[in-house]
């Protein structure tokens, strides 16, 4: 039904009216991977006169692609190297949005290196934006990548001097979004079974408009839906006993350590010059204190000792993984893989609707032992 329309706009002299057709292809294909919706974009993405069409064009291509992101990309992989700056930044937001729901996003990073050094500086701002867009929820302590972009981020917005204010920009957006909702939620354009998410990608849409009006960027929000598992009974009350087992240790999907405010270096005083004499009659007193200190050091040096076994004792160093999360719990992306749900009959709560891919979200759970009081 929205081929008529499609085939109008695209064929229109107004650029404008081309823009809009660009977008309304990866809305009415969105989530289908269309080859012959793929082609068009392709075509027009390398073929057009107006910038403003290119880039959309290119842009549509992560709407259409999203059910299939690993075809993502290798079908960029030349657009990212083409010698117009939009279409470079168009194949950044088309990364960014096409693959935002891959575990592994390492082929589309690579494809963003370069780009975060690009020289010009909205290329720069779209590339930091999708980077952060791919690695929501990363553990920087786990991930190299995650951890090399946090620190390209503070660096950008603190070198005021040498980045460019749209790269700055960028930076600040992307900070925003790889901590998003408190780093509880993820952008989610597919549902579990399969489907695409029509809020989710109109959200996404409007949000790609700030390039002309700043206040799109809200939008962004629409697109986001939190990763957390809640378990509930009959009475959609949560019970404490409710566990799950993660087979990997709950460090590695932990939360980021808050960033630390770096103090100031004190400037050191240099010492004025000491003569000879002072010098020596410093060092007879300090020879005398030492002989009357020696005794009460010894003592002290024993009482910490008797410190550091009792803070040792208290406090182990290794407490090896943590495999068990209590109701409620925040499950990640990439942690959900790890997940099962505990089924054998000494377990109290099991989940009524056992599917495998359930993971996440609101569970309802069955009452083994309804007569006992619940806690």
């Amino acid at each position: 039904a929205a081929d008529t329309l499609i085939e109008q706009l695209c064929r229109d002299k107004d650029p404008l009216l081309r823009y809009g057709g660009m977008y309304a292809i990866g809305m009415a294909y969105a989530g289908t991977a269309n080859n012959a919706a793929i082609r068009r974009l392709l075509h027009v993405a390398v073929s057009d006169v107006n910038n403003d069409v290119r880039r959309a064009a290119v842009t549509a291509l992560g709407f259409l692609i999203v059910n299939v992101p690993e075809r993502l990309p290798e079908l960029i992989a030349l657009l990212s190297e083409s010698y117009n700056p939009h279409v470079r930044y168009g194949a950044c937001m088309a990364l960014g949005i096409g693959c935002s729901s891959m575990d592994d996003p390492t082929e589309a990073l690579q494809l963003l290196e370069h780009l975060k050094e690009d020289k010009v500086d909205f290329v720069r701002q779209g590339a930091l934006i999708a980077a952060a867009m791919l690695l929501q929820q990363h553990n920087p302590e786990h991930n190299t990548k995650a951890a090399t972009l946090r620190t390209k981020l503070a660096d950008t917005i603190a070198d005021a001097k040498h980045s460019p204010t749209m790269a700055r920009m960028g930076a600040i957006m992307a900070t925003g979004i790889i901590d998003a909702g408190g780093r509880n939620v993820t952008i989610e354009l597919m549902s579990r079974s399969g489907f695409p998410k029509p809020p989710a990608i109109v959200g996404m849409l409007l949000w790609t408009q700030y390039w002309y009006w700043y206040p799109m960027m809200h939008m962004l929000s629409l697109s986001f839906a939190p990763t957390a598992l809640i378990g509930v009974n009959a009475e959609l009350d949560l019970p404490v006993n409710f566990e799950v087992d993660c087979d990997k240790d709950l460090k590695e999907f932990d939360y980021p350590k808050p960033l630390q405010e770096k103090k100031e270096k004190k400037q050191v005083r240099i010492k004025a010059a000491v003569l000879s004499t002072t010098a020596k009659a410093k060092a007879r007193q300090a020879l005398k204190k030492s002989d009357s200190s020696t005794a009460m050091e010894e003592d002290d040096g024993e009482e910490d000792k008797a410190e550091a076994k009792e803070t040792k004792e208290d406090h182990p160093e290794d407490e090896g993984p943590v495999t068990k999360l209590t109701n409620p719990l925040r499950v990640t992306r990439n942690q959900s893989n790890y997940i099962s749900f505990k089924t054998d009959s000494s377990q109290r709560y099991t989940p009524v609707y056992r599917d495998a891919s359930h993971k996440t979200g609101i569970v309802v759970l069955q009452d083994n032992n309804p007569d006992e009081p619940e806690d």
